[in-house]
């Protein structure tokens, strides 16, 4: 075999063998807009209000997305994921106490901690448990927040932050788990109004 020869077989042999790890580190990042995240604190505390999480999809898209969502405690530990639909111009209100903490993988009923919200496209025209999803820009997310030992109510819009391919991954993978390991446990429900 001459040399010409014999580069252009290792090179065919390199792209069959290597192809399919190169394209999946080369990925196509989630799209802007796709995340959103937000606190809450003071939560199932004796004497301090319910705190929520209304959730919108301004539809930008043109129909329906859905809100999966995924608590976090303070050690940054998934206890609660879960997947709501969000129809165009719906708006949809969660409790923190009763929808996004009542129902924790490990037991323990969270006082503070992290919420992220990822918009992401339906399947065969439902949300189910985000174990695998496709990210796409659309919902808007605000959240009351509990202050301090006075307990005063404030409320802010939650932030947008990056969606990064590894951050889909390890959401996905965290919800899995719940969903093999808690037997129910672990799911968040869907708040009111659509």
């Amino acid at each position: 075999m001459n040399r010409t020869t014999m580069l252009v077989v290792c090179a065919l042999a390199f792209a069959l063998c290597a192809g399919p790890a190169l394209a999946a580190t080369t990925q196509t990042p989630p799209p802007a807009d796709t995340l959103k995240v937000d606190y809450f604190a003071n939560a199932n505390t004796a004497g301090a209000p319910d705190a929520t999480v209304r959730i919108t999809n301004p539809n930008s898209g043109g129909g329906n997305v859905c809100a999966s969502i995924f608590v976090f405690d303070a050690a940054q530990e998934m206890t609660e994921c879960c997947s709501c639909l969000e129809t165009p111009d719906g708006l949809q209100t969660f409790s923190v106490n009763a929808n996004l903490t009542n129902n924790p993988l490990t037991g323990v009923i969270l006082s503070g901690g992290l919420i992220k919200i990822v918009s992401t496209t339906p399947v065969d025209g439902t949300c189910p448990l985000p174990t695998t999803f496709t990210p796409v820009a659309a919902v808007r997310a605000w959240a009351t927040h509990i202050q301090n030992s006075s307990y005063s109510i404030t409320e802010t819009a939650s932030q947008d932050a990056t969606l990064s391919t590894a951050e889909v991954g390890k959401l996905e993978n965290e919800c899995s788990a719940i969903n093999i390991d808690g037997s129910g446990s672990g799911v968040c429900s869907c708040g009111t109004g659509k």
